[in-house]
């Protein structure tokens, strides 16, 4: 008899982290990486005592509702948790905990990636060589916005954020920023703090998203947020796609208020906006922000840490 408790991992995570899982769990892993409906979910919480999903899988308040009272922890490998309702939850006595800490810099060297590629035409580039088609160069060839020197805005400024105001600063750009608190002054690192989204927005050369998705930031970048960034504004996105009013974003691209864009995430997820597509430049990656081998590794073992500290009786550190 297995006395092992018994998980259900959503997706196919890291080699080490499934080996981990396998030797001191009762595994149940999805190696196919299909998506997970609400009702595989519910049908699944009678079989196994924890989850370790993902991000695409959905606990809304209707499936809090009807999961089995068998399910006791929800370990995210995630940092961001708006695809859990946590009141409902909660009332239902299931745990959550995320993943925080081990994928800010890899999150943030996303951000940068996007934040170049948009600035200096990294889409139109790769596809003029690409295609054969690069027969002509003059000065006035494939101009593009220099990042350094720039003013930066970042719209939260936690760990991501931050992490990334650190490397912004090796291009020697001006960081501005937008938070819910201010930061310390051994953290600004001599950063401008704005009380107000707009107050950033108005200096904001370049702007980046790290704040999470909640009712209150989405749609954050509206028509209106838009039209308060400078002309030839560079909108940055490796935080949530519902931050952004995509229609919107498409307009001021068209109209060149905003001069180009780098998303690493979308409203509709997989898939994208294929709206977007027709303009080269946006620059697109499929959510990839914390995709290197260390930082899954560490985010299936911060998982998995929370995990065996529930199961052996002490409160998870990254409980939510």
């Amino acid at each position: 008899m297995n006395d092992k408790p018994r998980i259900w991992i959503t997706r196919r995570l890291s080699d080490a982290t499934l080996e981990r899982a396998k030797r001191d769990y009762d595994a149940i892993i999805n190696f196919e990486d299909g998506l997970s409906s609400d009702e595989d979910v519910v049908a699944m919480s009678a079989e196994v005592d924890a989850i370790i999903p993902c991000h695409s899988e959905r606990f809304s308040a209707d499936v809090a509702r009807r999961l089995d009272p068998r399910l006791k922890i929800i370990a995210n490998h995630s940092v961001g948790v708006d695809h859990c309702d946590l009141p409902a939850l909660k009332s239902r006595g299931i745990v959550v905990t995320n993943t925080p800490d081990v994928l800010s810099d890899a999150t943030a060297e996303i951000a940068m990636l996007l934040m170049l590629g948009a600035a200096r035409h990294a889409v139109k580039g790769d596809h003029l060589v690409r295609s054969g088609n690069w027969d002509f160069w003059s000065p006035s060839f494939m101009v593009g916005k220099q990042v350094t020197g720039a003013r930066l805005g970042i719209i939260g400024m936690g760990r991501v954020g931050q992490s990334f105001a650190r490397k912004a600063r090796g291009f020697d750009m001006e960081i501005h920023y937008y938070n819910r608190t201010r930061l310390t002054p051994d953290q600004e690192h001599g950063a401008t703090y704005h009380s107000s989204v707009e107050s950033l927005l108005a200096v904001a050369d370049f702007l980046s998203l790290h704040c999470p998705a909640t009712p209150q930031t989405t749609g954050l970048m509206n028509a209106e947020r838009l039209s308060m960034l400078p002309a030839g504004a560079v909108l940055v996105n490796t935080a949530r796609g519902a931050l952004v009013d995509e229609d919107a974003l498409i307009a001021s691209v068209e109209s060149g208020h905003v001069a180009a864009a780098g998303l690493d995430c979308f409203v509709t997820e997989p898939g994208g906006n294929p709206a977007f597509s027709k303009h080269k430049n946006i620059f697109m990656l499929p959510h990839i922000g914390s995709a290197t081998v260390r930082t899954r590794d560490a985010m299936g073992f911060r998982a998995l840490d929370n995990l065996d500290a529930f199961f052996n009786g002490k409160t998870p550190k990254d409980i939510l």
